[in-house]
């Protein structure tokens, strides 16, 4: 079995008050235990943020247009079991022609800073895990209630049998 924890628009700068980081690493580390890598989807914003992150787990990390970081490409790929794995920021505008170009069965991206996991047409898989320091509330859709930011990050287990599991797991706010 292979467990990934995965976060996305982070947005942790020195200038952040130290106890929110401190907040949100503890909770991460609580989150992500026993993963096998924490994979960031951008917007990570400074690299001592990664740092931390090492401490958890092994990272992958993509950049986005807001990550002062050398050294980080804006598009990887990776394989798990019987899936590859694509980690981008923003999600391209042509999705299944993204899909088929790179054989992805799962893309995993952030940006709106709103969870999602989502199938496709395609049969392929969608994932962002939201932020955990700037979360987004869904669009309002009408009959439900309005809806609310919640801090977010997702894991993704895939078993012996290729089985997928995913969940969105709200953080406290710090």
């Amino acid at each position: 079995m292979v467990k990934l924890g995965i976060i996305s628009d982070t947005h942790i700068t020195k200038n952040d008050e130290p106890n929110l980081v401190e907040t949100l690493v503890n909770q991460l580390k609580e989150i992500f235990e026993g993963v096998d890598e924490i994979i960031h989807a951008g917007d990570v914003c400074e690299s001592f943020f990664l740092e931390e992150l090492k401490k958890i787990a092994p990272i992958r990390c993509v950049k986005s247009e807001l990550d002062e970081i050398t050294g980080l490409d804006t598009f990887i790929k990776f394989h798990v079991e019987n899936y590859n794995i694509g980690v981008i920021h923003k999600k391209p505008d042509n999705l299944e022609d993204f899909f088929k170009r790179n054989n992805l069965h799962i893309l995993i991206f952030g940006h709106t800073h709103q969870p999602l996991i989502t199938g496709t047409p395609y049969n392929t898989l969608l994932i962002n895990p939201g932020s955990p320091t700037k979360p987004k509330a869904p669009i309002p859709k009408r009959g439900f209630e309005k809806p609310i930011s919640r801090p977010s990050v997702i894991t993704l287990k895939i078993d012996e049998d290729n089985i997928l599991s995913t969940f969105i797991i709200n953080l406290k706010k710090a």
